[in-house]
């Protein structure tokens, strides 16, 4: 199945507030029941496990709401491990009132060219962000998210699989949002194979890739600053 580019309809502003607001509720209910947020976990353990703290601050790229950092943060509280959560995206109307909710710092800026110093956290992190980009945009991605990180990048994403794409179609009707019942499949089709993601990252200035399979055809990426 080859990687198709499609415009996906969030990306494009195309929808009225309450088209958005629906499809970003989609988003979250992909990441709840369909592998977004165990991920997630899964991933900052790793890295907690690796550095030996108890404490990681996070820059979560293209984060929305900022719904998967913060609902993974408060599990793994239960952990005894705590994230300082900063919310970057393009648009203020993504970030959906998180930068009011008293809780999280929230950013507008631009993924391919971060507002931040070097090594100014962690940890950064994207969700469902990857595939969005082309390949070189991608590279560009992580080299730039490796200049502002301290340890590691973590890429959370879909993999590209006729399945996946036959599943992305069959729950079209329980979608909440018209831009959702376009964007779920233009997602698989413009998604990356685990293979196809370890060799664009080889072309950063990454250290070491860790790639893993999760649940539902999700793949979560540690891409190691040197």
């Amino acid at each position: 199945m080859k990687r198709v580019a499609i415009a996906e309809l969030l990306d494009t502003d195309s929808g009225t507030p309450a088209e958005i607001a629906g499809s970003l509720s989609d988003l979250h209910w992909f990441n709840q029941r369909f592998g977004g947020i165990a991920t997630a976990e899964s991933m900052i353990r790793n890295v907690a496990g690796k550095l030996g703290v108890s404490c990681l601050s996070l820059l979560e790229v293209a984060a929305g709401s900022g719904y998967v950092p913060e609902t993974a943060g408060e599990n793994l509280q239960h952990d005894g491990l705590r994230l300082e959560i900063t919310l970057l995206d393009r648009a203020r109307s993504h970030l959906n009132g998180a930068d009011w909710n008293g809780r999280n710092r929230a950013v507008v800026g631009d993924a391919l060219a971060l507002p931040f110093p070097d090594s100014s956290f962690d940890l950064v992190s994207s969700t469902l962000f990857a595939h969005h980009l082309g390949p070189a945009e991608l590279v560009r991605f992580v080299d730039e998210s490796l200049r502002v990180c301290r340890a590691a990048v973590l890429i959370n994403d879909l993999v590209r699989h006729p399945l996946h794409l036959a599943l992305a179609y069959a729950g079209s009707p329980l979608y909440q949002s018209r831009l959702t019942r376009h964007d779920a499949p233009a997602s698989v089709h413009q998604a990356y194979t685990s293979a196809e993601m370890r060799s664009l990252i080889a072309q950063t200035t990454v250290a070491r890739v860790d790639l893993a399979r999760h649940y539902l055809f999700r793949m979560g990426v540690i891409a190691w600053k040197r």
